[in-house]
């Protein structure tokens, strides 16, 4: 791997053919040691699939490509948080995301381009499996093949989601019409298929829903333990991306029809089926203690695997190094009292006054080498996801008491005043999900999905969805080595 991932002066043709390659040899050991130990790097790939154990491997290693510091390890969330107006640069490093934040990224830019090549090659990785299993059929058994099937269909999904989201216009401008990305569903060992044209946004949102459902009719309803059922998907899981991916192309009975699957139609509100999902008493033990109820998928790090520099959460937003702390002026969240007041265990646990001038996150470890779990999906987010379906058209009082169970887990006595139309149960639930959710990845997800402008800190400026600037660029990378972009 230190071929694709490291800073010599290649072209971008070459990264990009590199990353088009499925590297079999990104595995490591199953069950939860794949949390602890390096992966093996080095078994053919004619042996990949000739016993059980070994396919495990290539399912976690999945995962491992997934949680790559430059995607779901750190940089897709940092991204989609410090382009807003809820932090606040520090340093000027243009390493850790400034031109992000400034929305002066080209397509030149290389740290988006290594999140743009990391998903396509988890992708690809996904594609090369599913056709190994098409190639070696009775290894195991089909309740296990089901599963494996399931965990790879629903990392595709993830990983195209993040994409579209990332780097096309919003399913709800048009119902999906404008351009996407490049749709591979191909196993790829070469570069001989690298010309495709862009599917529409529609066609891209369709896979990631196909996927998701394939996903949960094979993922197991329990994995068993804590511990899996927090680092590997389950049909939970599949479940629960569903109600994001749902809410962000506006279907908002379809929301409320998947989070019935997992959320009961009263308080105190919990999965009926399944992993007994429900909202860990104590928000902040939700960040220090992985394997709870509410964590339905985290990426987990250990100090073998760690995300790598200057990509890690903590590092970031903890006093690791402090790259963007919190905006104290409207219109950040965090000056906003009123809403999020001192008596929220949220702002007294959760974030905290490194100088006089930099209040911080601390919602990950600000110790070197960072080795926090990353939170995929919470069950507060779904419980918000359903909520804002719920007050769109659905039932206005169960949305309220959505709204409450998330609110009052924090902050027991805050009332919520002036909940009496649609529209303001709506912006009150958006209120909640920046301050639950802040610094998790959700902000400018949030306001995409609404076709909301960007209110950009390190632009001075609102950034309208018909601006260029409003998604990123598709990289040089993709156009060299892709004809048809």
């Amino acid at each position: 791997m230190k071929n694709i991932i490291n800073k010599s002066k290649r072209t971008f043709a070459s990264i990009a053919f590199l990353a088009a390659i499925p590297a079999v040899g990104l595995i490591s050991s199953c069950s939860d040691e794949f949390l602890k130990y390096p992966p093996e790097l080095s078994i053919p790939e004619e042996n990949a699939f000739e016993n059980p154990e070994r396919i495990e491997r290539q399912v976690v290693g999945l995962y491992a490509s997934a949680k790559a510091g430059q995607l779901f390890g750190g940089r897709y969330f940092i991204y989609n948080d410090i382009r807003g107006e809820e932090f606040i640069n520090r340093a000027s490093n243009t390493v850790t995301g400034y031109s992000s934040y400034q929305f002066t990224n080209d397509p030149s830019d290389t740290y988006i381009a290594n999140l743009w090549r990391f998903s396509y090659l988890t992708i690809n990785r996904v594609n090369k499996f599913l056709a190994d299993f098409d190639a070696n059929p009775g290894i195991v058994s089909a309740e296990v093949e089901a599963q494996y099937r399931g965990e790879a269909k629903f990392m595709r999904a993830l990983c195209y989601h993040a994409l579209i989201q990332l780097f096309a216009k919003p399913y709800t401008l048009d119902n999906g019409a404008s351009t996407g990305i490049p749709l591979r569903l191909q196993a790829e060992t070469s570069s001989a298929n690298n010309d495709l044209a862009p599917s529409s946004v529609a066609e891209i949102y369709a896979q990631i829903l196909s996927d998701l459902e394939d996903a949960e009719a094979g993922l197991a309803a329990d994995n068993g333990s804590a511990n899996e059922n927090t680092t590997r998907a389950h049909k939970n899981t599949a479940i629960a991306l569903k109600t994001r991916v749902l809410l962000h192309m506006g279907r908002y009975d379809d929301v409320i029809a998947e989070g019935n699957k997992i959320v009961s139609v009263a308080a105190p509100f919990s999965s009926p089926n399944n992993v007994a999902h429900t909202l860990q008493g104590n928000v902040v033990n939700v960040f220090r203690t992985y394997n709870t109820l509410e964590s339905i998928l985290s990426f987990p790090m250990a100090d073998t695997n760690a995300p790598g520099t200057q990509n890690q959460l903590g590092y970031y937003y903890n006093e690791g190094n402090i790259e963007y702390f919190l905006n104290q002026s409207a219109p950040g969240i965090y000056a906003n009292t009123a809403a999020w007041p001192e008596t929220d265990a949220r702002r007294t646990g959760l974030t905290t006054i490194n100088t006089p001038a930099w209040h911080i996150v601390t919602k990950w470890s600000g110790a070197s080498p960072f080795i926090d779990w990353v939170p995929v999906i919470r069950y507060a987010e779904v419980l918000l996801n359903v909520a804002e379906a719920e007050a769109e058209g659905g039932d206005l009082s169960r949305s309220i008491a959505l709204l409450q169970a998330v609110r009052s887990r924090s902050d027991a006595d805050y009332a919520f005043s002036g909940l009496t139309s649609r529209a303001n149960v709506v912006q009150a639930i958006l209120i909640e999900r920046r301050i639950e959710l802040l610094g998790e990845g959700f902000r400018i997800p949030d306001l995409q999905r609404r076709n909301d402008p960007i209110n950009s800190v390190g632009a001075g400026s609102e950034i309208p969805v018909t601006d260029s600037r409003y998604t990123y660029p598709i990289p040089t990378a993709e156009s060299l080595t892709n004809n048809e972009i």
